[in-house]
């Protein structure tokens, strides 16, 4: 049976799972991980995959596996990828979705954190990248006193613009960053996120890519 994005969207257990994940989330002073995180992280993994001319089907899982991605920080934020791919297995497996298919998700889901991730798939790969390149100043919850902020927020906070932009011709995947460094650094944004750059590196490869990182219109990667 295909399971439908409409469906996974639309299911009120995977929806409380991530309510309920980002309520952990806001409790561990985390940015957010709510419906705004996992909805871009989505249709920017489904996207990328659609553009580099993957087969329909293959990029509707990609926004499944996107969509469902965090669901795991319900349980805790450690190991919250390989918590989230149980939980994706036992809810997709009731679905009705093909253990084929299942997965697939579960594999991309598995392998989204930095920590532990490896871009095994074109899905996962794309999962990655759409979910790293999420960084901007609405994420951070607490706006009212900039000079509170942790370095994650001010990071955050003070990019002003992002966008993953594909150049299939020359085969570029590019992470556009607009940065007020007024409110942080770029030194900043390496020291927090350069494990998650080179993460993208790799993805990128996988898809047979090549990840820029160009911040404030100077070329970083």
């Amino acid at each position: 049976m295909s399971i439908t994005f409409e469906q996974v969207r639309g299911n009120p257990e995977i929806n409380t799972y991530i309510r309920k994940a980002d309520e952990t989330m806001i409790a561990m002073g985390y940015t957010e991980h709510s419906f705004a995180h996992v909805t871009k992280t989505a249709v920017t993994a489904s996207n990328l995959l659609r553009d580099l001319g993957y087969p329909a089907r293959v990029a509707e899982l990609a926004y499944i596996a996107g969509y469902m991605h965090d669901i795991g920080n319900v349980v805790n934020r450690q190991d919250h990828a390989q918590s989230g791919a149980l939980l994706a297995y036992s809810i997709l497996t009731r679905m009705g979705m093909s253990a084929e298919e299942t997965a697939t998700v579960m594999t991309a889901i598995g392998n989204h954190d930095e920590g532990s991730a490896v871009p095994v798939s074109p899905i996962a790969a794309a999962l990655i990248l759409a979910d790293k390149s999420d960084v901007r100043r609405s994420r951070v919850r607490n706006k009212s006193n900039p000079s509170a902020f942790d370095i994650h927020d001010r990071v955050n906070y003070a990019v002003t613009g992002a966008e993953l932009v594909l150049e299939k011709e020359e085969k570029t995947v590019t992470l556009n960053l607009v940065i007020d460094i007024s409110m942080g650094s770029i030194m900043d944004y390496f020291e927090i996120f350069l494990q998650r750059m080179m993460l993208c590196r790799r993805a990128a490869e996988a898809l047979d890519l090549r990840f820029r990182l160009v911040i404030n219109d100077s070329v970083l990667l």
